[in-house]
């Protein structure tokens, strides 16, 4: 497909599995129509996941914000949420994605899972896919920035295998880098 300016949905990575609770749990690419859930999702997170996530004070996506995560192009990025409900009921609960680097390589990712269903294996399951994604697309690396106080997370890149290091550049963020 590398000829197409616009790559096709890529159908293969989408999967299903239960929560502990049976609520049957979708993770698959994010797709324009996704915007509207996007938004709610990111509106529903604590302040604290928002910080964790942006780095930052986000209470809103902006439009622009909005249309550069959900429109995006899986050539050279890959968001995938993971939902909760079927069809129209479904309800965002979580996203990860990459961005490839200038090096072709490697990738720089983000997650965030919502606060009503953390510590139930879906920022692992989120992680696996995404990394099982990036591999099949042949990146060889994966990195991401990760506030030093986010605990939560580095517990589960510690658990992941990746390695964790000081930022040279500010005390406050560690560095989470592993192969693929």
């Amino acid at each position: 497909y590398d000829h197409m300016a616009i790559h096709p949905y890529p159908r293969h990575l989408v999967r299903e599995s239960h929560l502990t609770d049976g609520q049957v749990l979708t993770i698959r690419p994010i797709r324009p129509e996704d915007a509207e859930a996007e938004r709610t999702f990111v509106r529903e997170l604590s302040p604290q996941a928002k910080r964790f996530r942006f780095m930052g004070t986000v209470n809103e996506l902006s439009p622009e914000m909005l249309a550069r995560f959900t429109q995006i192009d899986y050539r050279t990025e890959m968001a995938l949420v993971a939902l909760v409900g079927e069809g129209s009921d479904a309800q965002q609960i979580g996203v990860a994605r990459y961005i490839i680097n200038p090096d072709r390589r490697s990738c720089e990712f983000a997650i965030v899972v919502s606060d009503k269903v953390q510590h139930q294996g879906i920022g692992t399951r989120l992680m696996k896919a995404l990394m099982e994604a990036g591999r099949a697309h042949g990146l060889t690396m994966i990195e991401g920035t990760v506030l030093k106080e986010n605990t939560p997370m580095l517990h589960l890149m510690e658990e992941l295998g990746f390695i964790i290091e000081r930022s040279p550049d500010d005390p406050e963020i560690v560095i989470v880098h592993r192969e693929l």
